[in-house]
């Protein structure tokens, strides 16, 4: 069994009990991490706390990851209450919906731009406010899905984000190595989440998964959260820069 106890790990993109970020916190409590919890303004605050209150000793705090300077503000906080930090889960991703059901052509570049900030360098951003917090290393991880590397219809400018990630991912590790910090991706299967609903055709997403992915199905929340448990721990301590596919096979799959 894995034990994080003694372990501190901060979760981006919490909003309910359906986000991936959910059932990865799941995990890492019952590891015995600490947890702290980051929503997004005071209209996600009652929800975000409802979930905190389950998760026996986290702590909530407001961060809008758009913002350089709430980002600073967020990572003081952390400093200051528990000095360091060990885990760092960044499960956010947005862009406007008229940008994910519309044609691909026809994406905004105000929508670009807005994927790409929200998605994308902000994972950057608090990966920079997380470095001198993680003087003893640490883990960082994100989530992509299989989008990022094959056209999946309604997906849009969300793929070109998510391809984007990736990258991330890979020049992060590659700078962040020699500090002991790995930074991976989970490619997860899709799940019905709060985010997921805003891309067009979700059932049919949902339902090609499951007939065609080796094992039949789709995954879940807690399945993913297994594999960030394993990153979380030192039985990943030689794998970073990856992209790890939680998706009941499907990404294996030719047609």
């Amino acid at each position: 069994m894995i034990n994080l106890a003694g372990k501190t790990a901060v979760v981006f993109g919490l909003a309910n009990k359906r986000s991936i970020a959910w059932g990865i916190a799941q995990k890492l409590h019952e590891a015995g991490a600490t947890l702290a919890i980051c929503y997004q303004n005071e209209r996600m605050r009652s929800e975000a706390e409802d979930l905190i209150n389950e998760l026996g000793n986290a702590s909530g705090f407001r961060c809008d990851v758009s913002n350089d300077e709430e980002i600073a503000a967020l990572f003081a906080e952390l400093k200051e209450k528990y000095a360091k930090i060990d885990i760092l889960v960044h499960a956010i991703a947005y862009a406007p919906a008229e940008d994910l059901k519309g044609s691909f052509i026809n994406t905004s570049r105000e929508g670009f731009r807005i994927a790409h900030d929200v998605s994308v360098y902000s994972l950057i951003a608090v990966s920079r406010g997380a470095l001198p917090l993680m003087a003893e290393g640490g883990s960082i991880m994100t989530l992509s899905y299989y989008a990022a590397e094959k056209v999946v219809p309604h997906y849009n400018v969300m793929a070109l984000a998510k391809s984007s990630l990736e990258s991330a991912v890979r020049y992060l590790a590659y700078e962040l190595g020699p500090k002991n910090i790995r930074v991976n991706a989970i490619s997860a299967g899709p799940i019905k989440t709060l985010a997921a609903r805003g891309v067009g055709a979700l059932g049919d997403m949902l339902k090609s998964h499951a007939e065609r992915a080796p094992l039949r199905r789709n995954v879940d929340q807690s399945e993913v959260g297994g594999t960030a448990l394993f990153l979380a721990s030192d039985l990943a301590s030689a794998v970073t820069g990856e992209t790890l596919y939680v998706d009941c096979g499907y990404n294996i799959m030719g047609f």
